[in-house]
């Protein structure tokens, strides 16, 4: 006669947890700059005779591109018809955006799986 000892592993549910999950919403005021830039365009007549060409030249903010023309007279010379202006400016305002943010939250609840009461603890 012999003894033989047979070892087995059985799942037991020992607890159970359940989960809660909730969502909050919150409102937040945010104080934004924005940038914008402007192009103004201005045109200035002149009526100028010239010796040579005029060239693009900066004023400041704004750059000057001048327009010339030839014309037939007895020589030709240039004349300054029309100077174009264009000036850069640039300007930030403030924006106020609302904006909703979520948050999540999670509870956690635990109870005891039932006993077998047909079940030994100790096997």
């Amino acid at each position: 006669m012999e003894e033989t000892a047979v070892v087995y592993k059985e799942r037991v549910v020992t607890e159970r947890v359940r989960l809660h999950k909730t969502v909050h919403e919150d409102q937040e005021v945010l104080d934004i700059p924005v940038q914008a830039e402007a192009v103004e365009v201005e045109r200035v007549p002149v009526g100028r005779w010239l010796d040579a060409p005029a060239g693009i030249r900066r004023e400041g903010d704004t750059t000057v591109y001048p327009v010339m023309e030839e014309v037939l007279v007895v020589e030709k010379r240039l004349r300054l018809v029309e100077e174009v202006r264009v000036t850069h400016r640039r300007v930030t305002r403030h924006v106020r955006e609302e904006v909703a943010l979520r948050r999540e939250e999670i509870t956690v609840e635990r109870e005891a799986a039932p006993r077998d009461p047909g079940r030994d603890p100790g096997t």
